[in-house]
């Protein structure tokens, strides 16, 4: 009975950190983005493979067996739909998108585009067909199509940091939180997330990309834990992390190698690691006992500053992303 009377008083004291912290600044739950993407009607009346029941392996092999005057034709007939399929080739869905997009993020390579809800994208720094390594980095609360500079900056950071070797994939590619509220405290749209991230994942292999390093930030190591079994990635990165709904490493398995970051000035300190009655994400990554391997993390500063340029977090950041640590 005391074990449980302590789990409730940690329980109420992390809503009393998370709202004295932040601030309830979400009033009403996110609704998740999931399902096909806009336009699948219409690519399914014309007799093309439901996208629903292809995995990106599956839609790989379809684009290998289409001339590419039959791929260019479907590019221009469903670009919604060609530019949201992992596993379509990289070229189809960067011209995809930038037919659906206009001149909106006019010369940059998007991945992906979800104009639903507060929207979501996929962006690209670098030759993703050509490098020897890649990075996928999954933000926290408040990234969404409108608001995607903080995520891109870290993205810029890390691509210079590998001087320009690695490929970089700024992922606002689920519905995150807004602000730190109820939806933050709990794991229902990192659920949602998972899913996709994993699909992400799937499609970079399908196309033989190599393995990518993912880097989770604050709830986004929500999602990347949840994704953690199934992700297909060589390294998982986790920094200024609530929790990631596992004990320890050995709960997570992944063969991933798992990396955790947190500096002291970091808030996400002060909000207590427990999971309970579906509120909170449990044990801290960067404690020695959770089994993570240590980033550095002293020089930097507040929630948002490890990609801050010097640190000694962005020179591991960069050093896992190429390989160059073990």
């Amino acid at each position: 009975m005391r074990r449980y009377t302590r789990t409730l008083v940690a329980a109420a004291l992390a809503t009393t950190v998370i709202a004295g912290t932040a601030g309830w600044a979400s009033a009403s739950a996110q609704q998740v983005v999931t399902g096909a993407p806009i336009g699948t009607e219409a690519w399914r009346a014309d007799g093309l493979p439901d996208p629903e029941r292809m995995s990106p392996s599956q839609v790989a092999a379809f684009f290998q067996g289409l001339t590419p005057g039959r791929q260019q034709a479907l590019v221009r007939e469903h670009p919604s739909v060609v530019g949201n399929l992992d596993g379509a080739p990289l070229r189809l869905r960067y011209e995809a998108n930038a037919r659906t997009l206009g001149a909106q993020y006019a010369g940059q390579q998007v991945l992906a585009s979800d104009p639903r809800g507060r929207g979501q994208i996929a962006l690209v720094h670098g030759d993703l067909a050509e490098a020897d390594s890649i990075a996928v980095i999954v933000p926290g609360s408040d990234i969404d199509a409108g608001n995607v500079r903080p995520l891109t900056d870290m993205a810029e950071a890390l691509r210079r940091a590998t001087h320009g070797r690695t490929a970089v994939i700024s992922w606002a590619g689920y519905t995150t939180p807004v602000g730190v509220g109820l939806d933050a405290a709990t794991g229902d749209l990192a659920e949602a997330g998972a899913e996709r991230l994993n699909r992400l994942a799937d499609g970079l292999d399908a196309i033989g990309a190599p393995a990518p390093s993912v880097f989770c930030h604050s709830y986004g190591s929500v999602v990347c834990g949840l994704a953690a079994q199934d992700l297909k990635a060589k390294d998982l990165v986790v920094f200024g992390s609530p929790g990631m709904r596992a004990a320890n490493v050995g709960e997570l398995r992944t063969s991933a190698r798992v990396w955790a970051a947190k500096d002291p000035s970091d808030w996400i300190d002060r909000v207590p690691n427990v999971e309970f009655a579906g509120l909170g994400h449990g044990a801290d990554p960067a404690d020695p006992a959770f089994g993570a391997r240590h980033v550095p993390a002293d020089d930097a500063r507040g929630h948002n500053g490890y990609f801050a340029p010097g640190t000694q977090s962005l020179r591991t950041f960069a050093a896992i992303a190429q390989g160059d640590v073990r």
